[in-house]
């Protein structure tokens, strides 16, 4: 305690007698959240990194899997016709159903903001009933309610005098029932991720916009909207990711046809992969997704990341 008075009253910094105990406190809390965290560091790596390092090393091999070729699978598929109409399809799949699953969503999760909470768990419950039910199990309905015989979509048309269609005969009419039918499981997903961030508005912004003379639109436009931006920007990025590499729909619905032109990456890249039975192709195709995913990641986390600085 002396040493201690005599440094202080000589200008020296003054260490708290348990500083260096918290410190090594600390280092072995820290320690010890490290060890706990192993096993799931190693599910991570054995069920992810390691997969898609061997992707990556399958895509520079040739099919019978003996020789290296770098990127010529790449080459390939670039020089192929129906490869750049996947990517197409692939791209204008995802986008249009991203934007219309985050529209309905909004429109879902405003109105049911709206409604008292005692009826909201209700309407609740029933609308995520296409997001809990199995793709897989969903999209067979689907595509009974699609079939060109059976139609029960068809069957309602022609009893009040409209045109049957030929939803999975013909290409645009096939790409429409796709994304029908994904929008349909993944509405329910953009629903209750707005709803919750509608819930975290405080109402004393409105009642500020409502004295300040704005109108609904402007409230949605100025208050609204700008406390929603990272919520729609994480959910439009993860919801982009899975539809990128939606196989379920796809494959139960069309199967890829008719011409190959409804395949997505996910489900080109099983027929080259495990139908065709070249596997390093099938993996360079499943690659492709990457790049374009990672791009979109990084721009709209750098916006979260940047609207967060400017909160703080």
């Amino acid at each position: 305690m002396a040493l201690d008075a005599t440094t202080a009253l000589a200008g020296g910094p003054m260490t708290p007698a348990g500083g260096g105990t918290l410190r090594r406190l600390a280092r072995r809390r820290s320690t010890i959240a490290f060890l706990m965290t192993l096993p799931l560091i190693a599910v991570i790596a054995g069920l992810v990194a390691y997969p898609a390092g061997y992707a990556i090393y399958l895509a520079t091999l040739n099919r019978r899997m003996t020789g290296f070729i770098g990127l010529g699978n790449f080459e390939i598929l670039l020089e192929s016709e129906t490869f750049r109409m996947v990517i197409w399809q692939s791209c204008f799949f995802a986008v249009t159903a991203v934007i219309l699953k985050a529209l309905f969503g909004f429109w879902l999760a405003s109105m049911l903001h709206h409604i008292p909470t005692k009826g909201q768990r209700i309407w609740r419950g029933m609308l995520l009933l296409p997001w809990v039910v199995p793709p897989a199990l969903s999209t067979l309905g689907w595509w009974w309610m699609f079939d060109p015989s059976y139609s029960s979509i068809n069957w309602v048309l022609t009893a009040i005098g409209g045109p049957a269609i030929p939803w999975l005969g013909e290409p645009w009419w096939a790409r429409v029932s796709v994304i029908l039918v994904n929008v349909w499981a993944g509405t329910p997903f953009f629903m209750i991720m707005y709803l919750a961030a509608l819930k975290s508005v405080p109402d004393q912004l409105y009642e500020a916009a409502a004295i300040d003379g704005a109108t609904g639109w402007q409230g949605l436009r100025y208050v609204t909207l700008p406390m929603m931006r990272n919520i729609i920007s994480i959910t439009v990025l993860f919801s982009l990711i899975v539809t990128f590499a939606n196989y379920d729909i796809v494959r139960v619905l069309t199967n890829g046809g008719p011409r190959d032109l409804t395949h997505v990456f996910a489900s080109y890249a099983f027929q080259v992969g495990i139908l065709s039975g070249n596997i390093p192709r099938g993996a360079a195709v499943s690659l492709f997704m990457f790049p374009i995913l990672a791009g979109i990641a990084f721009f709209v986390l750098r916006g979260v990341t940047q609207r967060n600085k400017e909160m703080a």
